[in-house]
Protein backbone atom coordinates (compact mmCIF):
# COMPACT_ATOMS: atom_id res chain seq x y z
CA UNK A 1 0.00 0.00 0.00
CA UNK A 2 2.51 2.66 0.93
CA UNK A 3 4.43 1.66 -2.44
CA UNK A 4 1.46 2.03 -4.59
CA UNK A 5 0.41 5.35 -2.28
CA UNK A 6 4.00 6.67 -3.06
CA UNK A 7 3.75 6.01 -6.65
CA UNK A 8 0.59 7.83 -6.96
CA UNK A 9 2.21 11.16 -5.33
CA UNK A 10 5.10 11.17 -7.40
CA UNK A 11 2.72 10.68 -10.52
CA UNK A 12 0.83 13.14 -9.50
CA UNK A 13 3.77 15.47 -8.63
CA UNK A 14 5.41 14.93 -12.06
CA UNK A 15 2.29 15.80 -13.86
CA UNK A 16 1.93 19.06 -11.38
CA UNK A 17 5.68 20.12 -12.72
CA UNK A 18 4.64 19.34 -16.27
CA UNK A 19 2.13 21.30 -16.15
CA UNK A 20 3.59 24.10 -14.71
CA UNK A 21 6.03 24.18 -17.15
CA UNK A 22 3.94 23.74 -20.28
CA UNK A 23 1.70 26.83 -19.14
CA UNK A 24 3.78 29.89 -20.39
CA UNK A 25 3.91 27.75 -23.87
CA UNK A 26 0.53 27.34 -23.90
CA UNK A 27 -1.01 30.39 -22.46
CA UNK A 28 -0.46 32.38 -25.13
CA UNK A 29 -1.85 30.17 -27.59
CA UNK A 30 -5.21 31.26 -25.82
CA UNK A 31 -4.38 35.17 -26.85
CA UNK A 32 -6.36 36.96 -28.07
CA UNK A 33 -9.32 35.70 -27.04
CA UNK A 34 -11.62 38.82 -28.18
CA UNK A 35 -10.68 41.63 -30.56
CA UNK A 36 -7.79 43.41 -30.22
CA UNK A 37 -7.60 47.52 -30.35
CA UNK A 38 -4.87 49.01 -32.69
CA UNK A 39 -4.74 52.90 -31.73
CA UNK A 40 -3.36 55.32 -34.45
CA UNK A 41 -3.25 58.50 -33.33
CA UNK A 42 -3.88 60.35 -36.31
CA UNK A 43 -6.94 60.84 -38.54
CA UNK A 44 -7.50 58.45 -40.95
CA UNK A 45 -5.59 57.81 -44.24
CA UNK A 46 -2.25 58.84 -43.59
CA UNK A 47 0.36 56.57 -43.90
CA UNK A 48 0.33 55.81 -40.33
CA UNK A 49 -3.48 54.53 -40.32
CA UNK A 50 -2.92 52.60 -43.83
CA UNK A 51 0.03 50.56 -42.96
CA UNK A 52 -1.92 50.26 -39.34
CA UNK A 53 -4.81 48.74 -41.67
CA UNK A 54 -3.15 46.38 -43.77
CA UNK A 55 -1.59 44.24 -40.99
CA UNK A 56 -4.88 44.40 -38.93
CA UNK A 57 -6.54 43.09 -41.57
CA UNK A 58 -4.13 40.14 -42.22
CA UNK A 59 -3.69 39.41 -38.41
CA UNK A 60 -7.30 39.35 -37.99
CA UNK A 61 -7.17 36.42 -40.50
CA UNK A 62 -4.81 34.56 -39.02
CA UNK A 63 -5.64 34.67 -35.56
CA UNK A 64 -9.69 34.63 -35.68
CA UNK A 65 -10.06 37.70 -33.75
CA UNK A 66 -10.83 41.19 -35.28
CA UNK A 67 -7.65 43.31 -35.09
CA UNK A 68 -10.16 46.51 -35.30
CA UNK A 69 -8.26 50.42 -36.07
CA UNK A 70 -9.37 53.08 -33.93
CA UNK A 71 -8.21 56.58 -34.51
CA UNK A 72 -7.26 58.63 -31.80
CA UNK A 73 -6.20 61.89 -33.43
CA UNK A 74 -5.10 64.84 -31.94
CA UNK A 75 -2.36 66.93 -30.58
CA UNK A 76 0.42 65.71 -33.15
CA UNK A 77 -0.22 61.98 -31.89
CA UNK A 78 -0.14 62.71 -28.47
CA UNK A 79 -3.64 61.64 -27.15
CA UNK A 80 -3.69 58.67 -28.82
CA UNK A 81 -0.18 58.10 -27.89
CA UNK A 82 -1.25 58.89 -24.10
CA UNK A 83 -4.15 56.60 -24.14
CA UNK A 84 -2.18 53.52 -24.87
CA UNK A 85 0.16 54.75 -22.46
CA UNK A 86 -2.44 54.16 -19.48
CA UNK A 87 -4.31 51.02 -20.88
CA UNK A 88 -4.36 48.22 -18.83
CA UNK A 89 -1.13 46.24 -20.26
CA UNK A 90 -3.15 42.80 -21.19
CA UNK A 91 -2.17 42.76 -24.97
CA UNK A 92 -5.85 44.16 -26.12
CA UNK A 93 -5.20 47.70 -26.32
CA UNK A 94 -1.71 48.38 -28.98
CA UNK A 95 -0.48 51.77 -30.50
CA UNK A 96 0.43 52.05 -34.04
CA UNK A 97 3.20 54.45 -33.45
CA UNK A 98 5.82 56.54 -35.47
CA UNK A 99 8.76 58.26 -34.60
CA UNK A 100 6.73 62.03 -34.42
CA UNK A 101 4.84 60.93 -31.27
CA UNK A 102 7.40 58.74 -30.08
CA UNK A 103 10.16 60.31 -30.26
CA UNK A 104 10.10 64.07 -32.25
CA UNK A 105 7.48 65.24 -29.73
CA UNK A 106 8.73 64.73 -26.20
CA UNK A 107 11.62 66.74 -26.76
CA UNK A 108 10.25 69.42 -27.87
CA UNK A 109 7.30 70.25 -25.86
CA UNK A 110 5.89 68.24 -22.26
CA UNK A 111 4.04 65.17 -22.85
CA UNK A 112 1.67 62.94 -20.51
CA UNK A 113 3.96 60.33 -21.60
CA UNK A 114 7.28 58.80 -21.05
CA UNK A 115 8.36 56.96 -24.15
CA UNK A 116 10.88 54.57 -22.82
CA UNK A 117 8.92 53.90 -19.30
CA UNK A 118 5.56 53.29 -20.56
CA UNK A 119 5.49 51.36 -23.70
CA UNK A 120 7.01 47.82 -24.70
CA UNK A 121 8.04 47.59 -28.12
CA UNK A 122 6.63 44.96 -29.91
CA UNK A 123 8.26 45.51 -33.52
CA UNK A 124 9.19 48.11 -36.16
CA UNK A 125 6.79 47.21 -39.15
CA UNK A 126 7.80 49.42 -41.85
CA UNK A 127 9.71 52.16 -43.16
CA UNK A 128 8.36 55.14 -45.40
CA UNK A 129 10.84 57.72 -46.85
CA UNK A 130 9.50 61.50 -48.15
CA UNK A 131 10.26 63.16 -50.77
CA UNK A 132 12.14 67.06 -51.02
CA UNK A 133 9.60 68.69 -52.84
CA UNK A 134 9.50 72.25 -54.14
CA UNK A 135 7.23 74.78 -55.89
CA UNK A 136 8.23 74.69 -59.71
CA UNK A 137 8.49 78.37 -59.76
CA UNK A 138 11.54 77.69 -57.41
CA UNK A 139 14.73 77.90 -60.25
CA UNK A 140 16.14 75.10 -58.17
CA UNK A 141 16.54 71.42 -60.16
CA UNK A 142 18.35 69.65 -57.75
CA UNK A 143 19.20 69.75 -54.12
CA UNK A 144 22.70 70.99 -55.18
CA UNK A 145 20.86 74.07 -56.70
CA UNK A 146 18.58 74.45 -54.07
CA UNK A 147 21.77 74.28 -51.42
CA UNK A 148 23.00 77.45 -53.88
CA UNK A 149 19.64 79.21 -53.97
CA UNK A 150 19.85 78.87 -49.89
CA UNK A 151 23.28 80.30 -49.89
CA UNK A 152 22.83 83.36 -52.27
CA UNK A 153 19.59 84.43 -49.83
CA UNK A 154 20.30 83.60 -46.26
CA UNK A 155 16.27 83.47 -44.68
CA UNK A 156 14.91 83.95 -48.11
CA UNK A 157 13.52 80.32 -48.60
CA UNK A 158 11.30 78.74 -46.70
CA UNK A 159 9.79 75.33 -45.99
CA UNK A 160 6.35 74.05 -44.75
CA UNK A 161 5.45 71.60 -42.20
CA UNK A 162 2.80 70.56 -40.22
CA UNK A 163 3.71 71.49 -36.90
CA UNK A 164 6.65 72.50 -34.67
CA UNK A 165 8.34 69.16 -34.23
CA UNK A 166 6.48 67.51 -36.83
CA UNK A 167 8.92 64.36 -38.96
CA UNK A 168 8.68 67.62 -42.08
CA UNK A 169 9.99 70.60 -39.62
CA UNK A 170 12.94 67.81 -37.95
CA UNK A 171 13.79 66.57 -41.69
CA UNK A 172 14.19 70.82 -42.66
CA UNK A 173 16.30 71.15 -39.17
CA UNK A 174 18.40 68.51 -40.20
CA UNK A 175 18.94 69.65 -43.86
CA UNK A 176 19.70 73.24 -43.17
CA UNK A 177 22.49 71.63 -40.03
CA UNK A 178 23.93 69.67 -42.43
CA UNK A 179 24.11 72.04 -45.65
CA UNK A 180 24.98 75.45 -43.35
CA UNK A 181 22.02 77.26 -44.69
CA UNK A 182 19.70 79.30 -43.37
CA UNK A 183 16.06 78.71 -43.99
CA UNK A 184 13.35 79.72 -42.61
CA UNK A 185 10.48 76.75 -41.11
CA UNK A 186 6.85 78.23 -41.51
CA UNK A 187 4.24 75.61 -39.38
CA UNK A 188 1.01 74.54 -40.24
CA UNK A 189 -1.71 73.36 -38.29
CA UNK A 190 -1.23 70.31 -40.13
CA UNK A 191 -0.32 68.79 -43.47
CA UNK A 192 -2.78 69.28 -45.45
CA UNK A 193 -2.87 73.24 -45.05
CA UNK A 194 1.10 72.93 -45.49
CA UNK A 195 0.39 71.16 -48.86
CA UNK A 196 -2.34 73.38 -50.15
CA UNK A 197 0.20 76.65 -49.44
CA UNK A 198 3.05 74.98 -51.11
CA UNK A 199 1.12 73.92 -54.54
CA UNK A 200 -0.23 77.90 -54.09
CA UNK A 201 3.60 79.04 -53.81
CA UNK A 202 3.13 80.82 -50.80
CA UNK A 203 5.74 78.37 -49.29
CA UNK A 204 9.03 77.61 -51.36
CA UNK A 205 9.31 73.86 -50.67
CA UNK A 206 8.69 70.64 -48.05
CA UNK A 207 9.35 67.45 -47.39
CA UNK A 208 6.31 65.32 -47.72
CA UNK A 209 5.20 61.58 -47.37
CA UNK A 210 5.28 60.08 -50.73
CA UNK A 211 1.59 59.10 -51.50
CA UNK A 212 0.06 62.26 -51.20
CA UNK A 213 3.13 63.96 -53.05
CA UNK A 214 2.72 61.68 -56.40
CA UNK A 215 -0.07 63.02 -57.96
CA UNK A 216 0.96 66.81 -57.82
CA UNK A 217 4.54 65.37 -58.66
CA UNK A 218 2.75 63.81 -62.05
CA UNK A 219 0.58 66.45 -62.49
CA UNK A 220 3.81 68.88 -62.69
CA UNK A 221 2.27 70.90 -59.37
CA UNK A 222 5.52 70.39 -57.60
CA UNK A 223 8.88 69.34 -58.57
CA UNK A 224 10.82 66.54 -56.37
CA UNK A 225 14.36 66.45 -56.12
CA UNK A 226 14.87 63.83 -53.61
CA UNK A 227 14.04 61.28 -51.21
CA UNK A 228 15.09 61.32 -47.86
CA UNK A 229 15.38 57.63 -47.31
CA UNK A 230 18.92 55.42 -47.06
CA UNK A 231 17.99 53.97 -50.76
CA UNK A 232 15.53 55.19 -53.03
CA UNK A 233 12.27 54.56 -53.87
CA UNK A 234 10.45 52.05 -56.12
CA UNK A 235 7.43 54.61 -56.83
CA UNK A 236 10.47 57.46 -57.48
CA UNK A 237 13.08 55.28 -59.13
CA UNK A 238 14.41 57.62 -61.02
CA UNK A 239 14.64 60.42 -58.03
CA UNK A 240 18.42 60.65 -55.97
CA UNK A 241 18.46 60.25 -52.18
CA UNK A 242 19.67 62.90 -50.62
CA UNK A 243 22.09 61.44 -49.70
CA UNK A 244 23.02 61.01 -53.46
CA UNK A 245 22.14 64.56 -54.79
CA UNK A 246 25.17 65.74 -52.05
CA UNK A 247 24.14 65.84 -48.92
CA UNK A 248 26.73 62.79 -47.29
CA UNK A 249 25.42 60.72 -44.22
CA UNK A 250 21.80 62.25 -44.64
CA UNK A 251 18.85 60.37 -44.64
CA UNK A 252 15.56 60.36 -42.44
CA UNK A 253 13.38 57.48 -42.83
CA UNK A 254 10.49 57.64 -40.45
CA UNK A 255 9.01 54.31 -38.71
CA UNK A 256 5.56 53.14 -37.58
CA UNK A 257 5.64 50.25 -35.32
CA UNK A 258 3.44 48.37 -32.87
CA UNK A 259 3.84 48.73 -29.08
CA UNK A 260 1.99 47.77 -26.29
CA UNK A 261 1.66 49.40 -22.92
CA UNK A 262 4.57 48.44 -20.43
CA UNK A 263 4.13 45.13 -18.19
CA UNK A 264 2.31 43.60 -20.97
CA UNK A 265 3.94 39.42 -20.37
CA UNK A 266 6.29 38.85 -22.56
CA UNK A 267 4.27 36.12 -23.88
CA UNK A 268 1.95 38.16 -25.95
CA UNK A 269 4.92 40.45 -27.10
CA UNK A 270 6.52 37.63 -28.41
CA UNK A 271 2.83 35.82 -30.22
CA UNK A 272 2.37 39.53 -31.82
CA UNK A 273 5.64 39.98 -33.06
CA UNK A 274 5.74 36.25 -34.77
CA UNK A 275 2.18 37.31 -36.17
CA UNK A 276 3.45 40.67 -37.75
CA UNK A 277 6.84 39.09 -39.03
CA UNK A 278 4.88 36.50 -40.97
CA UNK A 279 2.44 39.15 -42.10
CA UNK A 280 4.99 41.61 -43.23
CA UNK A 281 7.09 38.74 -45.38
CA UNK A 282 3.75 38.02 -47.48
CA UNK A 283 4.05 39.08 -51.17
CA UNK A 284 0.78 40.90 -51.30
CA UNK A 285 1.57 42.81 -48.14
CA UNK A 286 5.01 43.75 -49.50
CA UNK A 287 3.69 44.86 -52.95
CA UNK A 288 0.58 47.60 -50.99
CA UNK A 289 3.72 49.24 -48.77
CA UNK A 290 5.42 49.52 -51.55
CA UNK A 291 2.28 51.11 -53.08
CA UNK A 292 3.11 54.35 -50.03
CA UNK A 293 6.76 54.13 -50.75
CA UNK A 294 7.15 51.68 -47.54
CA UNK A 295 9.37 49.12 -46.80
CA UNK A 296 8.09 46.15 -44.82
CA UNK A 297 11.09 45.70 -41.91
CA UNK A 298 9.96 43.46 -39.18
CA UNK A 299 12.39 43.58 -35.96
CA UNK A 300 12.68 41.73 -32.75
CA UNK A 301 11.39 43.55 -29.76
CA UNK A 302 14.91 44.24 -28.51
CA UNK A 303 15.83 45.58 -32.05
CA UNK A 304 12.95 47.62 -32.09
CA UNK A 305 13.91 49.23 -28.21
CA UNK A 306 17.39 50.23 -29.74
CA UNK A 307 16.30 52.02 -32.70
CA UNK A 308 13.95 54.20 -30.93
CA UNK A 309 16.70 55.17 -27.88
CA UNK A 310 19.43 55.73 -30.81
CA UNK A 311 16.64 57.88 -32.37
CA UNK A 312 15.65 59.97 -29.18
CA UNK A 313 19.60 60.79 -28.66
CA UNK A 314 19.99 61.67 -32.89
CA UNK A 315 17.25 63.78 -32.77
CA UNK A 316 17.18 65.23 -29.36
CA UNK A 317 20.64 66.57 -31.04
CA UNK A 318 19.17 68.30 -33.98
CA UNK A 319 16.36 70.04 -31.69
CA UNK A 320 18.82 70.99 -29.50
CA UNK A 321 21.10 72.60 -32.04
CA UNK A 322 18.09 73.80 -33.96
CA UNK A 323 16.74 75.55 -30.84
CA UNK A 324 13.62 73.79 -31.64
CA UNK A 325 10.57 74.74 -28.80
CA UNK A 326 7.12 73.34 -28.69
CA UNK A 327 4.57 76.39 -29.31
Amino acid sequence: MTGSRGLRLNVWRCALVLAVFAAPAAWPQAYPARPVRLVVPFPAGGVNDIIARIIAQKISESVGQQVVVENRPGAGGNIGTDFVAKAAPDGYTLLSGGVGSLVMNPQVSKVPYDTTRDFAPVILMARAPNVLAVHPSLPAKSVRELIALARSRPGGLNYASGGVGSNPHLSGALFASMTRINIVHVPYKGSGPATTDLLAGQVHFSFLPIPPALPHLKAGKLRVLAVTGKKRSPQLPGVPTVDEAGVRGYEVSPWYGVLAPAGTAREIINRLNAEITRVVAQAEVKKRLAALGAEGAATTPEEYAAIIKADLVAWGRVIREAGIKGE
